[in-house]
């Protein structure tokens, strides 16, 4: 019989594997956007390393487990995704620092997070610096101008930033969809140009932890199924008042960044079968309303945020209804 695994094991396993599953994704957005994001992901996981290891030496705590674990990385490298390449250094540091701190040791560390630490880092940050938290460059640029254009800001050009699919969607009033998806280069063949293609990357490494069972279906299904059937409930055609297809909203923002990577945080999210997927169902209808009516474009991060709030009635309903039905 083979030894048990402790804890701390299984959990340093799991993120290794989440690691590795983020790789497609964040190919995919290296492809598009170019050295912005290794940059990102430089200043995300030696600003949370630096995070974990003052607050471990404040706790007079060995350093090793803390920083061996992999959920700082992990937080790290899914906050350093959803940020804008380019971004500012400043952003980028204190968006990780602050998720950390206030998203996960405010409450005792791992495993007494009730909020998401990358989705709090990144809600904070556009709501703090909501203007360059918005500039989305078109392509990359070289190494040399893109280590320039984060640590020494400068003004973009018109032509190289531009806003979201979404937030353009959000915003018409004239163009019909059709127009927007011949017109306006923020929109590719199905959903935010360069970002349908990251969303279907982060969805096949989000495929491989459903086959090696690092979490249940129950999340990711009800997000994306909820997503779905809300949108094609409220879509009408292509009409200048449309709010997209469900296609669209399947392929724009971080909808697969967050059906697999962030609802299915086993710490902050819900534990039993049925809240995990009234859990998914909530943060997939919260994200096309606020998408559709709300003042930011992508509401992943404030969808999942709210469904935090709601976990302790997910599971007292969870196990209300577990009751019911037992004989």
């Amino acid at each position: 019989m083979p030894p048990l695994e402790a804890p701390d094991d299984r959990l340093q396993q799991a993120m290794k594997l989440v690691l590795l599953a983020t790789l497609p994704g964040l190919l995919a957005l290296f492809w598009f956007y170019g050295w912005g994001l290794l940059i990102n992901l430089i200043l995300s996981a030696s600003t949370a390393l630096v995070v974990e290891a003052g607050i471990t030496r404040l706790r007079r705590q060995p350093l090793r487990p803390t920083l061996s674990d992999g959920s700082a990385l992990v937080s790290a490298t899914l906050l350093a995704a959803a940020l804008p390449p380019y971004c500012p250094w400043w952003l980028t540091v204190v968006a990780i620092a602050s998720g950390l701190l206030f998203g996960k040791h405010l409450y005792g560390g791992v495993g007494k997070n009730p909020f998401n630490p990358a989705m709090l880092g990144f809600a904070l940050a556009i709501v703090m610096f909501s203007q360059p938290m918005t500039q989305w460059p078109v392509h990359g640029m070289s190494l040399l101008d893109a280590v320039q254009q984060v640590f020494n800001p400068r003004q973009a050009p018109d032509a190289w930033v531009q806003a979201t699919a979404l937030d353009t969607l959000r915003i018409n009033k004239s163009l019909t969809i059709d127009e927007l998806f011949a017109a306006n280069p923020a929109f590719g063949q199905f959903g935010g140009h360069g970002v349908e293609w990251v969303n279907l990357a982060f969805l096949v490494g989000g495929l491989f932890l459903l086959q090696r069972r690092v979490f249940g279906w129950h999340a990711p299904v009800g997000m994306l199924a909820s997503l779905f059937l809300v949108s094609l409930l409220c879509w009408n055609g292509s009409g200048s008042d449309s709010h997209g297809s469900p296609v669209f909203h399947l392929l724009s923002g971080a909808t697969m960044l967050g059906a697999f990577f962030i609802i299915t945080e086993p710490v902050s999210g819900a534990k039993s079968a049925l809240a995990r997927l009234l859990f998914g169902v909530g943060v997939g209808l919260l994200t096309y309303l606020i998408r559709t009516w709300g003042g930011y474009p992508d509401g992943v991060a404030f969808a999942v945020l709210l469904m935090n709030l709601c976990v302790p009635a997910l599971e007292r309903f969870a196990v209300s209804r577990q009751a019911r039905t037992t004989p």
